[in-house]
């Protein structure tokens, strides 16, 4: 049993292999924390750690129950106002325009198992994997509305998923202000909170902080997860690092608005709320109706960063991600972009086809500027139609011949975007998001559609579904280019425009799902101006992600390092990109490049029509080792080894390992070199400590205990011929003997 109940019931105990969770039921049927982190036994109470005393001007439950102060409680989902003056879980406002209400426990129901929710992406047990869920119903006897709060335990990847459901069993409407997805008060704050963050072309750097009094966190008003915070955060003790100490992940399985909010009180009680950002939301529940929240996804371990990020992963390839992918290797691609940009037709594509036939690549991508009139960004989105200028004999014999080199063809959509100057805006001036009474703000040329309305969906299920089935398609690069500016909708009453943000992205994972289910061997890429929505909501759709439009192999440590935290290096889109490079003008090898981007999914985004024999010979032994090594690099165990965040960052190294400790890769990035530099080891992580291994094939053989505790000499770099010998970069493979 992961779910333990006492009794009374008084006491509910969840298990994972290696956590506890627990709370109980209180004297005023109101529910209470009681422990997170490492395991410990079950009992049917833990009195020491519900001990109360009673504080002076502090507010009661009651006179009888003066010691049950609000305040001071660490509480499991905490409403509005009744003494506790922390943010809350939620809020309800009454017909009356009440905001207080009085939720009691009612009953409790244990199922084995986890199924999906309806509308939203979410969290399954399709493989009898222990698991368990608990959902716990509360009433309010004010308003008669039911609170259902959901508890599945996965055991054996040591995860919690939190969600909580509304229910209006009453007969009037009720409106929601406020619907986290989870809370958790923990006993004090001596924590450091990890974020990360920040921008376009630099999505998802760490940043650590001690936990001081008061409101901290970070969030996204952009109707998009967004480059500048990212939904997943970890708190940690101040000693805690990549191998040792304890640590929580939180993570939000949602695309939209959400916030991670913690909140240090008087008595150093840290309240950590996740999901739906309560600015900008309401939800009206109409009688007889629910409103369910996002899954919020719950992690604890006394090992460290890279024993909790590996926990994650796992659990995202058992219980989340598109089961018709996961452990699939994935195709190294090429996109044709940064190589032709919106000037091409099918004659110039086909001589980047065939050379990529020769270097052993396995699909060709046509990126954007293939449909209606699309010479540049200023026109055509939401035409979904071939330019036959471009393909006079159409898009499904391009790609045939694509198909008949031995590729696999991929296209970009941008589904959610609308141009003015496009035959569907003449059509449907109704579908742009945004008050028709105020100016417009344009980003890019372009605009957003308005997601929440089912004809939008239907069309342009209908438009992508045309495409995917003429062309045979394997893969879908979908891209969202720009934020909504102007969160307003022609299609919602005025007491409902709250729920635009919301119904926006329930409309986004709708047209996900069809197609998906429609077509479930094609394989989704997400991207949203590179990583601006990079998230777990996404990845139950789409299994990988453009991590960053910025493809320079140095910004890309940084990105890579940051993104590996919380999410595994198979989610990563990664490419190699011509130099010097696009966003940044820096010039680094093709080793160099290629070697960042093994950690991923690999890809090339340049012309390779271009490049010297030299060059395409070096691009054709990388694809070879790739493949030779794909599965590991994609899915094996990743340890971060050298921090750039940390010191002067002029080395990073990471490593994969195989699930049976026979193989690993190493990988060591020096950005400066330095002259008359020290002797260097380079350390490992994760080997038997008492197999032998052979480094880069080398005769010596050396027991993992070495390799990881003594380590191994690190020659200087060599530069690569007509490069400079900083940016470099070297590979250690380890084989067991």
């Amino acid at each position: 049993m992961t779910i333990n109940v006492s009794a009374e019931p008084n006491v509910f105990h969840l298990q994972t292999d290696h956590t506890s969770y627990i709370f109980q039921i209180m004297e005023n049927g109101d529910l209470g924390q009681v422990y997170y982190g490492a395991l410990i036994h079950s009992k049917d109470s833990y009195q020491n750690l519900s001990q109360r005393e009673i504080h002076d001007a502090t507010p009661a439950v009651s006179e009888e129950l003066n010691d049950l102060q609000p305040e001071l409680v660490k509480k499991e989902y905490a409403g509005f106002g009744k003494g506790d003056f922390r943010y809350p879980a939620f809020q309800l406002i009454q017909g009356n325009g009440s905001r207080v209400s009085e939720f009691k426990y009612q009953s409790y129901k244990i199922v084995d198992g986890k199924e999906r929710l309806t509308d939203l992406p979410a969290s399954f047990d399709d493989q009898a994997d222990d698991v368990q869920t608990l959902m716990v119903t509360l009433k309010d006897s004010l308003t008669g509305m039911l609170l259902v709060l959901n508890y599945t335990v996965f055991p054996h990847q040591d995860v919690i998923v939190r969600s909580s459901k509304f229910i209006n069993e009453s007969s009037q409407d009720i409106k929601i202000n406020c619907a986290y997805s989870a809370q958790i008060d923990l006993p004090d704050a001596d924590y450091d909170l990890i974020q990360f963050s920040g921008d376009w072309a630099r999505e998802r750097h760490l940043y650590r902080n001690h936990l001081r009094p008061g409101s901290q966190g970070v969030s996204s008003l952009r109707t998009a997860s967004s480059h500048q915070q990212n939904p997943f955060i970890m708190l940690a003790r101040p000693q805690a690092n990549e191998d040792h100490g304890d640590a929580f992940g939180f993570n939000l399985i949602y695309s939209g608005n959400f916030k991670d909010s913690i909140e240090v009180d008087q008595f150093e009680v840290s309240r950590v709320l996740i999901g739906i950002n309560p600015d900008e939301f309401s939800w009206k529940v109409t009688a007889g109706n629910s409103f369910q929240t996002p899954e919020a996804v719950m992690s604890f371990t006394d090992q460290g960063f890279n024993r909790l990020s590996q926990q994650l992963g796992d659990f995202y390839d058992q219980h989340l991600t598109n089961q018709n992918f996961v452990k699939k290797d994935r195709p190294i691609l090429i996109n044709n972009w940064e190589a032709t940009y919106f000037d091409f037709n099918e004659t110039k594509l086909m001589t980047i086809v065939d050379q990529a036939k020769k270097l052993g690549i396995e699909m060709f991508v046509l990126d954007d500027g293939w449909f209606g009139k699309r010479n540049d960004d200023t026109t055509s989105l939401g035409d979904w139609d071939v330019d036959l200028n471009k393909f006079p004999d159409g898009l499904g014999h391009f790609s045939q011949r694509v198909h008949d080199e031995g590729l696999k063809f991929g296209l970009w959509f941008e589904p959610e975007m609308i141009s003015v100057k496009s035959s569907l805006y003449q059509e449907h001036p109704d579908w742009l998001l945004g008050d028709k009474n105020a100016q417009l703000t344009p980003s890019r040329h372009q605009f957003v559609l308005d997601m929440s309305r089912q004809d939008v969906v239907d069309y342009l299920f209908n438009k992508i579904s045309r495409i995917i089935q003429n062309t045979k398609l394997d893969y879908i690069k979908w891209d969202m280019n720009r934020n909504i500016t102007e969160s307003f909708s022609d299609s919602l009453p005025a007491d409902q425009q709250l729920e635009l943000s919301h119904r926006y992205i329930l409309g986004v994972y709708d047209l996900y799902a069809r197609l998906t289910e429609t077509y479930p061997d094609v394989l989704f890429e997400s991207c949203a101006s590179g990583g601006g929505r990079f998230d777990l909501g996404m990845m139950y759709y789409a299994p990988q992600a453009w991590t960053s439009d910025d493809t320079d192999a140095v910004e890309r440590l940084k990105i890579q390092y940051g993104t590996s935290y919380g999410y595994p290096q198979s989610m990563m889109g990664a490419h190699v990109s011509a130099v010097p490079n696009d966003q940044n003008g820096r010039v680094t090898s093709l080793q160099t490049r290629g070697n960042v981007a093994f950690y991923g999914d690999l890809g090339y985004e340049l012309d390779i029509t271009q490049m010297t024999a030299q060059e395409l010979e070096q691009v054709k032994e990388q694809v070879a080792f790739y493949k030779q090594y794909r599965h590991l690099f994609q899915y094996g165990k990743f340890y971060r080894i050298d921090d750039p965040f940390g010191g002067d960052g002029n080395i990073t190294s990471w490593q994969v390992t195989s699930d049976d400790q026979k193989q690993a890769i190493a990988a060591r990035y020096q950005l400066l070199n330095h002259p008359n530099a020290p002797y260097q080891r380079q350390y490992f992580k994760g080997l038997d400590p008492k197999q032998l291994y052979t480094v880069n094939s080398g005769s010596e053989k050396f027991y993992g205990d070495e390799l990881m505790h003594a380590g191994y000499f690190v020659a200087t770099p060599e530069s690569e011929t007509g490069y400079s010998k900083d940016f470099s970069s070297q590979l250690f493979i380890v084989s067991a003997v």
